[in-house]
Order: structure tokens, then sequence, then C-alpha cells
């Protein structure tokens, strides 16, 4: 066993980019090291997640809003950054991971103040504007998808693919078989939207799934993930509609009812999909337009053209569309578990495994070989971030 050290991980306060920090948390603890988050006021409130671990609330200025904006932003940064630095003077890290978002950014700015080793993870198959703000600095990158969009050429030499990290519970489920899916039997539909909801899902969602022909609508049983706004009216329309419906604003035992679901809907989120393929679940899949760079859009190709999912474009989400692609997996005799099998072709379970291997490589023994995506050896630590605001904000 390695000795023990402390690692600081860094995430924005979103479930894509707090999930994989959480997983890799916990198989770092597990491996006998001391782990400390640093996020913000969203990340901390997610539950579930580093509920008892030490956890540090940064300002974390995001970047937007013309020069003005700018200033504001780097204000807040150079707070963050003198508060991080101020944590690693007591908590020693041996290494500081960022998973993206605005909060990563000032921790891993006082790393490199510091002379902290410093890595990031990105979960998405485009390179966030954080990730691509410090990639040519850090001293290493991991990656969860082979081709990554605006990854520059001059760090694939540090690149390695490894995988989104998720739950060892949803890992856990790699071991269970599909759920049977009989000609007579229930129909379960889980409905998610990301860690903050989707009231698309909400307006879609229901009305789409009352317009299945009735032997398969008197089948369903659905748990849907709402806004706290929309539950009210999707629970009224799910009640119009005949369909037994749970709603929850969020969804704290998701490897319980992955386990359960026949079919997800769901937004394209980068932790989602991950989950959905080491699961192995069958997914129409509905990419957020407004998402970065739209990076889900690029995140679904893989699990697409495997068979494992079917994705719609938000402007073509519509319920008449939704009921006709649901008949098209579900009414087709070993449709459903033949789309859970290629779903589950796509997954990367042992993610967590490969990037806590990479963590404690990183500032000590030469960096494990995980799938590497540059060819080059790892290369060496550069000092010092630019702030490159304009950069970040396009």
């Amino acid at each position: 066993m390695s000795a023990s050290r402390h690692y600081v991980l860094a995430a924005g306060g979103t479930g894509g980019h707090m999930i994989p920090a959480f997983a890799l948390g916990e198989e770092l603890t597990r491996r006998g090291h001391h782990v400390a988050l640093v996020t913000d006021e969203r990340g901390a409130k997610i539950p579930g997640l580093f509920d008892k671990g030490q956890v540090h609330i940064l300002p974390a200025g995001r970047i937007a809003g013309g020069p003005i904006g700018w200033m504001k932003a780097a204000k807040a940064i150079w707070e963050g950054r003198a508060m991080a630095a101020r944590l690693y003077e007591s908590f020693e890290p041996s290494a500081v991971i960022g998973f993206g978002g605005y909060p990563a950014f000032p921790a891993l700015l006082a790393a490199r103040k510091c002379r902290v080793p410093t890595l990031i993870h990105e979960q998405n198959a485009v390179l966030g504007r954080v990730n691509r703000l410090v990639a040519k600095r850090v001293d290493a990158i991991a990656t969860a998808y082979p081709d990554i969009q605006r990854l520059p050429d001059s760090c694939l030499p540090k690149t390695h693919m490894v995988g989104n990290p998720v739950r060892a519970e949803v890992i856990a489920l790699r071991d269970e078989d599909f759920p049977p899916f009989e000609e007579d039997g229930v129909f379960r539909v889980l409905v998610t939207g990301g860690s903050q909801g989707a009231t698309i899902m909400s307006n879609v969602v229901p009305d789409g799934l009352a317009m299945l022909p009735p032997a398969l609508k008197i089948r369903l049983q659905v748990t849907q993930q709402c806004r706290a706004e929309d539950i009210d009216a999707v629970r009224a329309k799910y009640k119009e509609h005949g369909i037994p419906a749970e709603l929850a604003t969020y969804i704290t035992d998701m490897p319980n009812k992955l386990n359960w679901a026949h079919l997800v809907i769901s937004r394209a989120g980068a932790s989602t999909i991950a989950e959905l393929t080491c699961a192995g679940r069958p997914a129409i899949l509905v990419p957020l337009p407004s998402a970065t760079d739209d990076h889900q859009s690029y995140n679904v190709k893989a699990m697409v053209a495997a068979g494992g999912a079917r994705a719609i474009a938000q402007s073509a989400f519509t319920p008449k569309e939704l009921a006709k692609q649901i008949q098209k997996i579900a009414l087709e005799p070993g449709a459903l578990a033949n789309a859970a099998a290629r779903a589950k072709s796509c997954g990367l379970p042992d993610a967590t495994r490969d990037l806590a291997d990479l963590v404690e490589s990183t500032g000590g023994a030469p960096l494990m070989d995980v799938i590497r995506v540059g060819t080059a050896q790892s290369a060496a630590p550069s000092s010092g971030f630019a702030p490159a605001m304009k950069e970040a904000a396009r």
C-alpha cells in the first residue's frame, strides 16, 4: 500500500463535476489518503456527496459579461486563490486535481503559486473553459473520451484517456442482469435532467408517454426528476393521464433507480452517460443546446453509434417524436435488452481506479500508462498561469 498523502479536489457546483470528484475522493480515501474538496455554494449543497468530508467554499467569478464582468471575475478569482493558498499551507497537498467549473480555477492558480503538482480531468468530449485556460500548464490531463475537441496538440503527450469516474454502487450494476421486460410486465421509465432537473423534460415527457399505445401505456411506471417550480404541474399531468409516477427534485438513490429502469430519458451530461454505460441502460438522450461549445451533442456520439441510445435534438423533442422513439425500442421484442448490452459495451468501469493511479503517480513516480492519447512521455511542469480572461470568455 502506498504512503498516506493529502489531495485537494476542485470542482464546480454541478453534478457533472461533483460526481466524478466524489468517486475519485472515495477511491483515494479507500487507499488511505486524506481528501479535501474545494467547490462553490451549489456544490456543497448537493446531497449525498462529500457529506462527511472536508469541504471548502471558494469565491469563483464567472468569466463573462465583457470588461466589467472580467474585472469582477478577476477579483473573485484572486480572493479564491489567496484562500486556497492558505488551505495548502496547513493541508500540504501532494497534488490538486481540477474537475472543471469556475471554482477549480483559483484552486489551480494557488497550486501553481505553491508549487503543488496539478492535474485536470475533463468529463466531456469538448475541453471546458477552465480546463482550456490551464491545460498547457498542468502536469497531467485525464479525459473521458479518446477524441477531445479543443485540446491543444501540444498537450497530447501528457494526456491520458481514463473515462469518467462513477460511484461504486453504479459500477456494481454491471454484474446485474437487465431487468426482465415481459410482454405484459411493468415498463419502468426513469427521467432525469441532470443535477438541476430540466423544464423541457417536464413539458414533454408526460404528454409523450400519454401518446403511447394503450397496451404499453397501461404498463408504465415512471420516476422523474423535476425542478421544484415544475413538480406540481408535472404531478397533475401524470394524474390526468392516469400514469403512476414518483417525482422528486433530486434523486438521491440513483444507482437503485438505474437498476430498476428499462429505459432512461435524460439530458446528455458526461456523468449521466458514464453511469448509463457502466450500468448498461438504454436511453433517449436530449443534448442541452446551450451547453458550452455544444459539448453534450459530442458526448452522445459513441453511445448512439454503438446502438445503446437514441438522440433527439431539443428542437425536435416533442411528445409525438418521443412517443415514436419509445415505441421503436419498446415494442420490438428484445430491443431494450439488446440496447442495454450495447450501452454497456461503451462503459469504462475502471475509470476511478485508473484516475486514482494517475493521481498517485503525478509528482512522484513516472506517470502510469493508462490508455494514453498522446505518444510521448509526460511533459515537465511549467510555471505560472496567465489569466487569459478574453480566451475564457470565447
